[in-house]
């Protein structure tokens, strides 16, 4: 009696021991995962340096650059001292209203398998300065101070020059000369143009038309009194980010089209861009892939562990219940050939689409561990029900990746379902009886 049990504990160490063998498997193509993603992000990285990376745009704002200057006297006779001293002082003078709109269409880009969404396309910005009082010639705060300004100055900054493909300005219907570079030290990114002295003193109506490409995200900072980006694409999976969401959009399979409206009693970008700091408010969208494959089989791979216990505990069931033993060997084929199915969807799903390379591997599992089940268990009839059992699990587990929201719930309820069925199945067992059984088998 004691041999036969020790046999028994024998062979349930040794399936311990297959189990963790099978999840430093898994462990090993999860790896495998995590730097197939590190590549991707070396891929996204390497186009950004190559072609341009995400674009933030911020502007046109009219900027005037004075400094005053004047002399301090120090000490008396002999030791009398004169020194020259000055200081900067940096006139901005933000729109009344911006207005934005354009088309930013794919331009993918590729890094051997690994593709990176880009975007290209043609914007035009309109902008009205109801007053340009804010660049006046200012006051002197010393008394022997004489205060000298620079001519004033269009600017738009953008978070990747090298993205600007063709760039015109135009003020009052009269073209201006675009210069690469802003002179702003917190947005030094951009263009520049020079008005002309006789645009000061009124309000002023300003457009541009630009050629814009980026990689991934496009944002605009509100800095104006009251901002509309309307903003079109082909792509049809955005993501709509930043401090403020679109006020309608239409997403469907030709693209989407979305509009933003943003008053500076809702946005603190207008003083952040007076004082020269990062403006954190932007409206924004993102290209962003809603299957990617790395994310999907990461998160596939994590119910591995899983698949293997409720295809050992079926094959348990069948031999404990039908009397056929079932060698560890076997069992560790079961969950060599279940842990192939995640290496197999990784590797299809970089060269087919999701759908289609998990429905060629699981169809090949399933079909390999039906096959295999007719002699593991005995009969044609049974390996047919355990082919047909696994694929049902693919089947539950491709439901989850799809319903990320509900992957929990759904998870919890399969769980119970399958502990509901074993519980129902073995209720009326001997357990010490059927152990003696198959140990003395």
């Amino acid at each position: 009696m004691t041999m036969k049990t020790n046999r028994w504990w024998t062979k349930l160490l040794i399936l311990a021991a297959v189990t963790l063998l099978l999840c430093a498997v898994l462990a090993r193509i999860g790896w495998l995962v995590d730097e197939r993603q590190q590549r991707q992000r070396e891929a996204e990285a390497s186009v950004e340096q190559s072609q341009a990376g995400a674009q933030t745009l911020l502007g046109p704002l009219l900027q005037r650059d004075c400094i005053e200057r004047w002399e301090t006297v120090s000490g008396s006779g002999a030791d009398r001292k004169v020194q020259a001293e000055s200081r900067d002082i940096a006139l901005r003078q933000l729109p009344s209203n911006l207005s934005v709109s354009g088309a930013l269409n794919q331009e993918p880009r590729y890094r051997g398998l690994f593709k990176v969404n880009g975007y290209a396309g043609a914007l035009q910005l309109d902008a009205q300065f109801a007053s340009t009082e804010a660049l006046q010639l200012p006051r002197a705060e010393h008394p022997d101070g004489k205060v000298s300004c620079a001519a004033p100055r269009m600017v738009l900054a953008v978070g990747d020059a090298r993205g600007l493909r063709m760039a015109e300005v135009r003020l009052d219907g009269q073209k201006l000369t675009v210069k690469p570079g802003t002179t702003l030290s917190t947005y030094p990114r951009g263009l520049h143009a020079e008005l002309p002295a006789a645009a000061l003193g009124s309000s002023l109506q300003m457009q541009l038309k630009l050629q814009l490409a980026g990689t991934q995200r496009f944002a605009l900072v509100p800095a104006a009194a009251a901002t509309q980006l309307d903003i079109r694409s082909d792509w049809p999976h955005p993501s709509f980010g930043g401090r403020f969401l679109p006020v309608s959009r239409e997403v469907n399979e030709q693209g989407f089209s979305a509009r933003w409206q943003v008053s500076e009693l809702a946005s603190g970008a207008a003083d952040d861009v007076l004082a020269s700091k990062p403006a954190p408010d932007t409206l924004e969208f993102a290209m962003v892939d809603p299957v990617n494959p790395y994310v999907m089989s990461d998160r596939a791979i994590k119910y591995g562990l899983l698949f293997i216990v409720l295809s050992f505990v079926t094959v348990g069931l069948v031999e404990l219940l039908g009397g056929r033993r079932v060698h560890p060997v076997q069992y560790l084929l079961v969950g060599l050939a279940l842990s192939i199915f995640f290496l197999l969807l990784l590797s299809l799903s970089e060269h087919l689409s999701f759908e289609l390379s998990y429905a060629l591997a699981a169809g090949a599992a399933a079909s390999l561990l039906g096959y295999y089940g007719v002699a593991m268990l005995g009969g044609w009839g049974r390996g047919l029900a355990f082919g047909v059992g696994i694929a049902g699990l693919y089947g539950a587990l491709y439901v989850l990746l799809s319903m990320e929201q509900a992957a929990l719930l759904l998870g919890a309820l399969l769980l119970f379902a399958v502990l509901a069925a074993v519980m129902a199945l073995t209720r009326r067992l001997d357990w010490y009886a059927l152990s003696e059984r198959v140990s003395a088998g």
